[in-house]
């Protein structure tokens, strides 16, 4: 019996040029709220109500996001002449978030800036 060869013809089909998908991010304006306290249960009421108040109004949101806690320790010590062992370390924390407003509208910014918040809470607001 004669043997059969099997040939394969393989053909190469050039493959289209997949273009890179580059997603053109178009010019979002952003209101960057960051909020500080040393409390951190005032400082998530006051994001709270910082978050409602956007949303009240329609805003896109992102966050808050939590920044990390900024600790000072200062060390005292706790004898005036001899005893030099004996000290007392206090320390000051400062908890912070960040709040993204994106395509902040005029009344989103006005009802913020009327915003009553309590005392010890810092707040920077930045146009990006």
């Amino acid at each position: 019996m004669p043997t059969e060869t099997k040939t394969k013809i393989v053909a190469k089909v050039p493959k289209a040029k997949a273009k890179p998908r580059i997603k053109k991010e178009e010019a979002v304006a952003k209101l960057r709220i960051r909020v500080q306290a040393y409390e951190h249960k005032v400082l998530d009421n006051s994001v709270k109500q910082i978050i409602d108040t956007a949303l009240r109004y329609g805003a896109i949101i992102v966050g808050p996001v939590p920044l990390p806690t900024e600790i000072k320790k200062y060390t005292v010590n706790r004898a005036a002449f001899v005893y030099k062992d004996a000290r007392e370390q206090f320390e000051m924390r400062v908890h912070k978030r960040v709040i993204d407003i994106l395509n902040p509208a005029a009344n989103v910014i006005e009802a913020l800036t009327n915003l009553n918040l309590p005392s010890g809470v810092n707040i920077d607001v930045k146009m990006l």
